[in-house]
């Protein structure tokens, strides 16, 4: 039997509240309501911190689950934030793209590890039901620093309009070390595949 455990861990629902306040991010940020939409982007990169410390710290909120909740939780808030902020005209189109496609192969992956390791019946039930653990994902450490900079990138964006340097060449050396780490985290997951996906014994 797939190893059950469960899903209403504190970092878990940390993850899920990040998710939902990526749509109100963009709506904040089309609407160019830049002071309020700085203000929410911290606090989802409190909910980022927590989670990641509660489940370090406490062995029975760390889960399976979580380990692709919070990268997942990550990717959706990233793509959101990179294409209202490209409709806001502050981040170029084509890093957004680049952003978004890295992101929707990595997505793709993660639903495909699902399906190999899961074990039979592979019913849609038992897919989408997070109380079945089946794989851990191990995000590569050039992977970590791109959402880092991804991220740094984003609130710098953000407090541009604010703090008044839209145009600043900092700003523009950014987009470049962004699109850096993002082409090399994609070749790392490709390159390293196997390594960053831990399967869960299903004893």
């Amino acid at each position: 039997l797939p190893q059950y455990e469960n899903p209403w861990t504190i970092p878990n629902i940390l993850s899920m509240a990040r998710m939902g306040l990526a749509p109100v991010l963009g709506y904040l940020i089309v609407e160019e309501n830049f002071n309020v939409a700085l203000g929410v982007f911290v606090l989802a990169g409190v909910t980022d911190l927590l989670d990641g410390f509660i489940a370090r710290n406490w062995a029975n909120q760390k889960s399976a689950l979580g380990s692709a909740l919070d990268p997942l939780a990550d990717k959706i808030l990233i793509s959101v934030l990179y294409v209202s902020l490209t409709c806001a005209n502050l981040i170029p189109a084509s890093l957004t793209s680049m952003i978004i496609l890295r992101d929707v192969a990595l997505i793709a992956a993660v639903f495909y590890v699902r399906y190999k390791t899961l074990s039979p019946p592979r019913t849609l039930s038992r897919y989408f039901n997070p109380c079945y653990a089946t794989a851990q994902l191990k995000p590569t450490f050039i992977s970590k620093m791109n959402t880092a900079v991804q991220l740094i990138l984003v609130a710098a964006s953000l407090a541009a309009p604010v703090f008044n340097y839209v145009d600043s060449i900092y700003l523009q050396t950014l987009w470049c070390i962004t699109a850096f780490t993002t082409i090399s985290s994609a070749y790392s997951y490709y390159h390293y595949g196997r390594k960053t996906v831990q399967v869960i014994n299903n004893k």
